[in-house]
């Protein structure tokens, strides 16, 4: 089929060079590569700037950025394949400057020590850790256990010991919190129930207002009727 169209005369995208900026077009292109064949370098540098503003009409978003003209016109120079020869207000960029990537910004993160508990809980036993002892550090490491409790209880369905709430904060702390003897965390539901974030649990959502409605509904008959 393709072989049919080239005969007839027709010409394909795919069978074209491939545009190295394509959000300005091919017929950006081939301005530019006209440009290239002007022989007088004055001539040449006006058509590259009235080329630059065509491309600024074709992009006008591009005038939120605070240096768009200098992009602009390193986008010319890889338009025409870091061939082209003027006059341009701005030095013209190189290969390797465009082709170069970013340095990486590393990232200060510890492995998990608890996966369950999540980086936070880390983060709150460092910060328990360097309070002093007394009442305001026993009452900080009753709700961390509490809330502690929770999260494991999200990932793990069964009852879960206050001694096993408060290994894990000595064992995550590495013996810089030892929980004080006597602390015991407030009773939980039988029917509780802990889901982990954006979960809907069946029956949950939405049912009390579809029994209202129906309430609803059955009252207002009864007063029609009467």
């Amino acid at each position: 089929m393709y072989e049919n169209a080239n005969n007839a005369g027709l010409d394909y995208n795919t069978g074209r060079e491939k545009l190295l900026v394509p959000e300005f077009g091919r017929n950006v292109l081939k301005m530019v590569e006209q440009l290239k064949e002007i022989d007088d370098r004055a001539k040449r540098t006006e058509q590259a700037a009235a080329i630059v503003k065509v491309m600024e009409i074709l992009n006008p978003q591009v005038r939120q950025q605070e240096d768009y003209v200098h992009r602009l016109w390193d986008q010319l120079y890889i338009i025409s394949g870091f061939e082209l020869d003027v006059d341009s207000p701005f030095p013209a960029p190189t290969v390797a400057e465009i082709q170069s990537h970013p340095l990486s910004i590393p990232l200060r993160k510890r492995p998990l020590k608890a996966a369950h508990y999540g980086r936070n809980i880390e983060s709150i036993i460092d910060l328990i850790a360097g309070e002093p002892d007394g009442e305001v550090k026993t009452a900080m490491i009753r709700s961390l256990a509490i809330y502690m409790r929770q999260q494991y209880l999200i990932w793990n369905k069964d009852s879960v010991a206050d001694e096993t709430i408060f290994k894990d904060i000595e064992a995550l702390s590495e013996g810089r919190i030892k929980v004080p003897e006597g602390i015991s965390l407030s009773k939980i539901a039988g029917d509780a129930n802990f889901a982990r974030p954006g979960f809907v649990q069946n029956g949950q959502n939405g049912g009390g207002s579809k029994r209202k409605g129906k309430n609803w509904k059955n009252k207002k008959k009864q007063q029609n009727n009467g």
